[in-house]
């Protein structure tokens, strides 16, 4: 199996086992990302995970969905209005604990699919075309991103494990873009980046350079460029303005600008 499924499967896995036996309540507890409730984001992640499996079938099939997707979204509706809107017309109305089900039913099957297909091939997606071992990550940073709300309202602390670092390389490959999107040129050199990972190695990125770094834990580095911590929540070090710039508007995740979470407004209840 292609490493990248495999370590997405896993991820998915990592949330379904505390998601296990929720109920319409718990279902329905409201997180504190953008007031998405737990629900909210399974209907996410079920949908942009169905999404990239038509992609593998083909480029008209992802088309025809995401042209129905942005079509509600230029309309001005929210994600959860969009997601619902998908879940009733193409899902039979799936919601609660049936949704929970469809969700953790298919992470699996997709990781298959993937897992036997070329992991450089090219395939449609909302952007540029990416390969199938991008797209793999991509769902993995998602899956993860999006179940830091889960574990935070929920109370729990994930164990972490050394794919994370799948993630924690889409950080530092997306330093020029996270620039970019902004309109913004991008500072070089480009700050060097050494991690603990949780397993106790040492992950390194780009030249070492006394003036120009980050530094800390790796969980801590994805939380920070998957927008879901804010730097002054976590325990990251950073030398210099490069470094410290980029620390503050980091975003490895597609789509127009986001702005960081505000210094403890995402928290473990």
């Amino acid at each position: 199996m292609m490493n990248e499924a495999q370590d997405f499967a896993d991820e998915s896995r990592a949330l379904t086992v505390i998601l296990d036996g929720a109920d319409k309540e718990t279902l329905g507890k409201v997180t504190l990302f953008k007031g998405w409730t737990i629900e909210d984001v399974i209907a996410h992640l079920h949908m942009w995970n169905i999404a990239a499996g038509l992609t593998l079938e083909g480029r008209d099939e992802f088309q025809e969905f995401f042209d129905n997707v942005a079509k509600h979204l230029m309309a001005g509706e929210t994600h959860p209005q969009v997601q619902r809107i998908w879940l009733d017309e193409t899902q039979n109305g799936l919601h609660g604990p049936a949704l929970l089900e469809a969700w953790r039913s298919y992470c699996p099957k997709l990781a298959n699919d993937y897992a036997s297909a070329d992991p450089d091939a090219r395939i449609a997606w909302a952007g540029p075309d990416m390969t199938t071992r991008s797209k793999m990550i991509a769902r993995q940073m998602e899956t993860w991103a999006h179940g830091q709300e889960v574990f935070d309202v929920l109370g729990m602390a994930r164990g972490e494990k050394d794919r994370i670092r799948n993630i924690c390389h889409l950080g530092v490959t997306t330093y020029s873009w996270t620039f970019k999107n902004r309109q913004k040129d991008a500072p070089l050199p480009k700050p060097y980046v050494r991690l603990m990972a949780p397993s106790g190695a040492i992950w390194e990125w780009n030249e070492a350079q006394e003036n120009n770094a980050v530094i800390g834990e790796a969980a801590h580095f994805a939380q920070v460029v998957t927008q879901t911590r804010n730097i002054e929540d976590t325990s990251l070090t950073t030398i210099g303005d490069n470094a410290s710039c980029w620390m503050e508007i980091a975003q490895c995740f597609a789509g127009a600008p986001e702005t960081p979470p505000a210094k403890g407004a995402r928290c473990k209840a």
